[in-house]
Order: C-alpha cells, then sequence, then structure tokens
C-alpha cells in the first residue's frame, strides 16, 4: 500500500469537503446532468481517444498508484551478489535451485535464461528490448490519466457552456435560472476536481513507479550480465553501487 498516495487522497478530499461543509451542505454540489456532462462526456472522448482494451485495463493500471511492494535497490544488488558468488563457486547451474526463492518475475526470468545457456550479450539484449516494451506499456497506462487530465475540464467547459445557454433562453422564468446556473458552475467544478485531485496526480504517481521499476530491471540486466560473464564479484559491486547514492551502498563484502 502506497501511504503517500492514500494520505494525498484523504488530504485533498478531506480539505474540500470541510471547505463545503463551511458555507453549506454537501448536496447543493450534487447534480445529476454536471455529473453526466463531466464523467459520461469524459469517458465518451477517452473512448474515442484510446482502444476499449486500453480503457477497460485503466482500473488494473491504476492500482499501481495505490498498491505497490517496493523492492530496495540495496536489497536487489546484495541478492545478485549471492547469485555471483554462487555461481563463482558452484558453477552457473546452480542459479535453478536459487529460482525458488525469488518472487521478482523478470529476475526469474534472467536467471532461467542464464541457466539454459545464453550468451551474456544477448542477454542482456533479450531483457532490454523487454524493458522497452514494459516501459511503453507503462507509458500508455500513464497516458490515459493525462489525457483525461485534459478531457474532464474540458467537458467541464462544455457543461458550463450548456448552462449558459439554458439560462441565457430562460431569463424571463426565474425559477429556471438556479438550475441552469448549477450546471454551469458545477460541471466546471467537477472537471477541476477530476484533472488535479484523481487524473493528474495518478499519471504522475504511474509515471514515478515506472521509472523506479525500470530502474530495478536495468541494475538486473547489469547484474545478470556480470554473473555469466564471469565477472570478479568485487568489481560486478562497484559496477551496481554506481546505479545508487554513495550514502546508500551496503558493500556485502564488509559484513
Amino acid at each position: 500500500m502506497d501511504l503517500a498516495t492514500i494520505i494525498g487522497i484523504f488530504a485533498a478530499f478531506g480539505l474540500m469537503l470541510m471547505a463545503i461543509l463551511q458555507g453549506g451542505t454537501l448536496g447543493i454540489f450534487i447534480d445529476i446532468p454536471s455529473i453526466l456532462i463531466v464523467i459520461g462526456g469524459s469517458i465518451g472522448v477517452s473512448l474515442i481517444n484510446f482502444p476499449l482494451g486500453d480503457i477497460l485495463s485503466a482500473a488494473n493500471v491504476a492500482k499501481k498508484a495505490f498498491l505497490v511492494k517496493e523492492k530496495s535497490i540495496n536489497d536487489l544488488i546484495t541478492q545478485l551478489m549471492d547469485f555471483a558468488n554462487k555461481a563463482r563457486k558452484e558453477g552457473i547451474l546452480s542459479l535453478q535451485g536459487a529460482m525458488e526463492s525469488v518472487d521478482d518475475e523478470f529476475l526469474v526470468k534472467a536467471l532461467q535464461m542464464a541457466v539454459d545457456g545464453q550468451e551474456p550479450d544477448d542477454l542482456k539484449n533479450m531483457l532490454n528490448t523487454e524493458i522497452d516494451y514494459i516501459q511503453e506499456r507503462h507509458t500508455k497506462g500513464a497516458d490515459i490519466f493525462s489525457s483525461l487530465a485534459t478531457i474532464s475540464p474540458a467537458m467541464g467547459m462544455v457543461g458550463t457552456l450548456i448552462g449558459l445557454v439554458q439560462m441565457l433562453q430562460n431569463m424571463n422564468d426565474p425559477s429556471s435560472i438556479g438550475p441552469a446556473m448549477a450546471i454551469a458552475l458545477l460541471t466546471t467544478f467537477y472537471g477541476a476536481v477530476i484533472a488535479n485531485i484523481i487524473a493528474n496526480p495518478i499519471a504522475g504517481k504511474l509515471k514515478t513507479r515506472s521509472k523506479t521499476e525500470l530502474f530495478a530491471k536495468t541494475v538486473i540486466v547489469e547484474g545478470m550480465e556480470s554473473i555469466l560473464s564471469g565477472e570478479n564479484p568485487r568489481v560486478m559491486e562497484q559496477k551496481l553501487h554506481a546505479y545508487i547514492a554513495p550514502k546508500l551502498r551496503d558493500s556485502v563484502f564488509k559484513r
């Protein structure tokens, strides 16, 4: 669970709710036509902009902003160093048994390729190709929410124009001015909330998650290439430590 995301959502909506209740009731901010225009319109435009499958998978993509299990890069380097020492002492085939204790699918795949006898350059090229496609999928997921952040305020503006037209058409009927004005203002409000409190932050968090995940996979590729090349473990550790800040480095040779 990403605590920062949860705290941020509760803080944003909680403070906004407090401000609303200070000046009236929550009910005055609920308007069905406005909701239909903004939410329904945003979904409709998104379906025009993206394939149906991508839209349906958006919910699963959004989970990464809330549910995440990050592994320390230092722990990952330590794990790779253990594999390097094991392969150096017992041979590369000894890594077959080590795969059972690994819960990272990408690392398991890299270990399996090593055990299957892939050359270091071939392993690196194949894994880097997979990283490129993973990055492409991640970018597509973030793009959906970035697009939603652009679409929802635009639909809010459409709703505002609809409300203003209705209001101007019925200026001789005072009872119709209020509902029309509510649509005009609340659609803008809904669009701003969806864009700035939901869509944009989720897109930003997905991009951050993607960078973190791809960074870890890059470290795995470099480590596995060094293991297959028979590189000295001390040299391998120095190479991998170049990816992290000096204060975070924890050498297995100093334990």
